[in-house]
């Protein structure tokens, strides 16, 4: 995957890298908690690890069908 790609923080820039989403719906994941992450002041901080289990958690739910 990506896991030697990024540092163990990305930014949102990077999320949008990473998931191949426009920037609106990386900050809906990331208000919504569907991917934790914490503010610095005005700066995100969204671990790489959280990304990954975003992806493994939607990736399990849509095999379901």
């Amino acid at each position: 995957m990506f896991q030697n790609d990024y540092n163990d923080m990305v930014s949102i820039d990077d999320l949008c890298e990473m998931l191949s989403i426009g920037k609106n719906t990386a900050y809906h994941l990331l208000k919504t908690q569907q991917i934790k992450s914490f503010k610095i002041g005005r700066i995100w901080k969204i671990p790489k690890e959280s990304v990954i289990n975003y992806i493994r958690l939607q990736s399990n739910s849509n095999s379901s069908f």
